[in-house]
């Protein structure tokens, strides 16, 4: 994989942030397990919809670390060593599944049901603001 070359114009301060996450979610796996949707709920809300099929809430871990949403899944199958499958369509490895969150945009909630993993995020509106630089002689 090359590297991305964010544009350094002089103009463009402060956005070493913005390159790093850039950076990450090109390293970001992209096998396409589990699959996944995302939709507009509301406007500055948003949520991701993982398929999900035969995990269990025990089997699944969601953090958040340096703006980056991680979903982690692992089955637990005590019976493993004595079920006979004729044909195993449903996979059942290990994932994990990572997103980049924009500043400001947070997790308000995660649910299983159905055998989709439902995270919807929120995006708070920034404050606007007006600052006076005072200007000092010498």
């Amino acid at each position: 994989m090359t590297k991305l070359n964010f544009p350094s114009h002089p103009l463009l301060l402060g956005f070493d942030r913005l390159e790093r996450l850039v950076e990450r979610t090109a390293r970001a796996g992209t096998d396409g397990y589990p699959p996944f949707n995302i939709e507009v709920t509301e406007p500055n809300k948003f949520r991701i919809t993982l398929a999900l099929a035969g995990f269990r809430e025990e089997d699944l871990s969601i953090t958040v670390e340096k703006r980056q949403l991680l979903i982690h899944g692992k089955q637990q199958d005590p019976d493993k060593d004595t079920r006979v499958f004729l044909h195993r369509g449903i996979a059942a490895r290990q994932f994990q599944r990572a997103f980049a969150l924009a500043d400001g945009v947070d997790v308000a909630q995660a649910r299983l049901e159905d055998g989709l993993l439902h995270i919807d995020l929120m995006r708070k509106e920034p404050e606007d603001t007006v600052q006076t630089v005072p200007i000092t002689r010498g």
